[in-house]
C-alpha cells in the first residue's frame, strides 16, 4: 500500500513540476523570494512600482555573459530618470542558475552587474525559481511592469527601451 501511495505522490509531483511554464504577457508575474550573495532574501514583489527585467542567467553561460555589457548599459542609461506617476524606476532582478557561490559572485563583479537584486538558490538546473518560470535554457528574460504584470518575454534591448521610454515623465 505504501509503495502505491508513494508512486502516486511522485507521479503527481512530476506532473506538477512539468506543467510549470513562463507566465504569458498580461499575466501576473510569479513571485520569487531567494537569497542574494550575502544571504539576504530579496522578493520580486519588493520591487513593485519599478519596471523590472527578470533575468535568468549563470556565470558559466557564454551567451549570458556576452549579453551582460548591453544589460549594464541599459540599466545605467535609465537610472536617475524622471518617471510617470506610479513608476519608481527601472531595475533588474537577476536569477542565477549557478551551483557555485564563488563563481556566481565573481561573475557579478567581473561583469559589473551593479544592480542590487541578485538571487540564487545555487541548485543549477534544479533551481526553484527557474522551475517556477519553466526555464529550460538561458539566457531568458521577462519584462514586468510597475504593477507586477508581464509585459514582454525575452524582449530585445530595443523593445525594452521602447517600453521604458513610454513610461518616462513628459
Amino acid at each position: 500500500m505504501n509503495k502505491i501511495l508513494f508512486s502516486l505522490l511522485m507521479l503527481t509531483i512530476g506532473i506538477f513540476t512539468a506543467s510549470a511554464q513562463m507566465p504569458a504577457v498580461g499575466q501576473k508575474a510569479i513571485e520569487l523570494n531567494y537569497k542574494d550573495p550575502e544571504g539576504k532574501l530579496i522578493s520580486l514583489s519588493s520591487l513593485k512600482g519599478n519596471i523590472v527585467l527578470l533575468d535568468f542567467w549563470a556565470s558559466w553561460c557564454g551567451p549570458c555573459r556576452r549579453s551582460n555589457p548591453a544589460l549594464v548599459a541599459l540599466y545605467t542609461k535609465y537610472q536617475n530618470k524622471k518617471w510617470q506617476k506610479g513608476v519608481k524606476g527601472f531595475t533588474v532582478y537577476s536569477v542565477s542558475l549557478d551551483q557555485k557561490a564563488d563563481a556566481w559572485k565573481a561573475a557579478i563583479k567581473q561583469d559589473g552587474l551593479v544592480w542590487k537584486n541578485h538571487v540564487s538558490d545555487l541548485k543549477g538546473w534544479s533551481s526553484e525559481p527557474g522551475a517556477k518560470y519553466g526555464i529550460n535554457s538561458i539566457p531568458q528574460t521577462v519584462l514586468i511592469d510597475e504593477t507586477g504584470y508581464v509585459i514582454a518575454i525575452n524582449p530585445n534591448h530595443s523593445l525594452i527601451e521602447s517600453l521604458l521610454k513610454k513610461k518616462l515623465a513628459k
